[in-house]
C-alpha cells in the first residue's frame, strides 16, 4: 500500500519552516536536508507527530491559500493556546479556529470540544454553538459549551 504525505512549497523557508514546525510538536524530528550546488536548501523532508512532510525551496512561482490546510486536533484549550499562540505570531488570524501563519501555510485549531458542541444531541444547542463558534478567531472551549447548553457568556 502505497504512503501518502504532503510535500510543501515554499520560496525559500523550507529548512526555516521545517525547524519551526519541528519545535512545536511533539514526537517531530528533521529527517533529512538537501543541498544545490550553490550549498542553498534545495528540499527538506520532516515528521511533525510521525507524519511525514516534504517542503521545498521552488521559489516565488505558487503561493499557499487556505484550499489546503492542517488541522490540529487539540484535547483541550490549553492546547488550543499554545497552538494557535506559536502559528499566529508573525501570521494572520482567520474565522473559526483557522489562521495562516508566517509562511502562510494555513492551519485549523480545533478543540475536541467543537465537535462535541456543533455535532451534539441538542438541536437547537448544535445551533448556538455553531453561531457562537462563527463569531470566533481562536477557538474558546468554554464559550462553545455555554452556547451550546444557552447559557449567557
Amino acid at each position: 500500500m502505497p504512503k501518502i504525505h504532503p510535500f510543501l512549497w515554499f520560496d525559500k523557508e523550507a529548512e526555516e519552516a521545517m525547524n519551526f514546525y519541528v519545535s512545536l510538536f511533539p514526537n517531530s524530528k528533521a529527517l533529512s536536508v538537501q543541498r544545490g550546488p550553490g550549498g542553498g536548501v534545495m528540499t527538506a523532508d520532516f515528521e511533525l507527530d510521525g507524519q511525514r512532510i516534504s517542503a521545498l525551496n521552488g521559489g516565488p512561482v505558487f503561493n499557499f491559500s487556505e484550499a489546503v490546510s492542517f488541522v490540529i486536533d487539540c484535547k483541550d484549550q490549553a492546547e488550543v493556546d499554545y497552538y494557535w499562540d506559536k502559528l499566529v505570531e508573525g501570521g494572520q488570524p482567520s474565522q473559526c479556529g483557522w489562521l495562516k501563519d508566517r509562511f502562510g501555510l494555513s492551519w485549523q485549531v480545533v478543540p475536541a470540544a467543537l465537535f462535541e458542541t456543533i455535532g451534539g444531541p441538542d438541536p437547537e444547542g448544535r445551533k448556538r454553538a455553531m453561531a457562537a463558534m462563527m463569531q470566533m478567531s481562536k477557538l474558546d472551549v468554554a464559550t462553545l459549551e455555554r452556547a451550546y447548553r444557552g447559557e449567557a457568556a
